[in-house]
């Protein structure tokens, strides 16, 4: 079948409800949740606008890896967690249901987003089953900052709040790609939590090996989550955003890095933040779909 045809799951991947058995079980998980945006909305049509475009990675093998996710994994697309309008605490709990179903009948999963708010009750579901995790985050920001007393929870807070439940190990947790503005409060709750930062500026200067060995030396062999928000890419080749923030990394750093951490004892993932309304050609949402498809490659090279 063509690219361009027929219902769009990830990857083409039959859509059903549980593993099939046999092989090891990834779920991909749609999120269309942008109620905790603070400047453009429209990521909640980045499930579709991904699904859509990923047909266009489907029928060949990883140029490097020599090997498809369809070929040695039991792949399927679970749907998407249904957001309830305006209700941000009741949605945030749908994604939590939604991953933990899948996350109990034995799949690891893949979540397409969405705003980044949703990667708090993703985290919620995986330490649940494997104690705090470890993080590694491609991001233009920190999502640290303390939100208010009316908005405590959105794309902005999610990582402060998921040190503060410890849901993730802050010692083991790693931000690469850093290139936005914040403030000085923010900066130092970080660091003072032990939040390891790379800036884009630093993987430029340093490469992707060099970053890699740094990666690694944070997130050692425990248990670990990957959270990409595309922002975290320079909007000159990633415009399709909610917060473009100038000065970000090459999609082929990105990709380079990720496709080195194969070893990594990764327990779920997350693509964020596409906004397909600022897209263009649909670059950012290949993108996208690139870097889940290479994580489920990750996977298969150790199935």
């Amino acid at each position: 079948m063509p690219p361009y045809a027929g219902i769009a799951t990830f990857l083409g991947a039959p859509q059903r409800d549980r593993p099939a058995g046999g092989r090891p079980a990834v779920a991909v998980l749609g999120a269309p949740f942008d109620f905790g945006t603070t400047y453009r909305p429209g990521s909640r049509f980045g499930p579709g606008a991904i699904r859509a475009v990923s047909r266009l990675l489907t029928g060949d093998d990883h140029p490097e890896l020599g090997l498809s996710p369809q070929g040695r994994l039991d792949l399927y697309d679970a749907g998407d967690a249904a957001p309830t309008t305006a209700d941000i605490a009741g949605s945030l709990a749908a994604i939590r249901e939604a991953a933990a179903a899948q996350l109990q009948a034995g799949a690891r999963l893949l979540t397409l987003g969405g705003d980044h708010t949703i990667t708090l009750p993703l985290l919620e579901a995986a330490a649940a089953q494997h104690g705090p995790l470890a993080l590694m985050q491609f991001d233009a920001h920190s999502d640290t900052w303390p939100g208010t007393p009316s908005a405590r929870i959105y794309h902005g807070s999610w990582l402060r709040h998921a040190i503060e439940r410890g849901l993730v190990d802050p010692r083991a947790t790693v931000q690469v790609g850093l290139h936005s503005p914040i403030d000085r409060a923010t900066a130092a709750w970080t660091r003072d939590r032990g939040v390891t930062g790379l800036s884009a500026e630093s993987v430029h200067i340093d490469g992707v090996d060099r970053t890699v060995e740094r990666i690694r030396a944070v997130i050692g062999d425990r248990p670990a989550y990957l959270t990409f928000d595309i922002d975290g890419i320079d909007p000159g080749l990633a415009p399709g955003v909610a917060c473009p923030e100038s000065g970000g990394l090459f999609p082929w750093q990105a990709l380079a890095m990720l496709r080195r951490l194969g070893d990594v004892a990764w327990v779920g993932a997350d693509v964020v933040e596409t906004c397909p309304p600022y897209d263009h050609s649909d670059v950012t949402a290949v993108l996208a779909a690139t870097i889940g498809w290479t994580w489920l490659c990750l996977l298969a090279a150790r199935a």
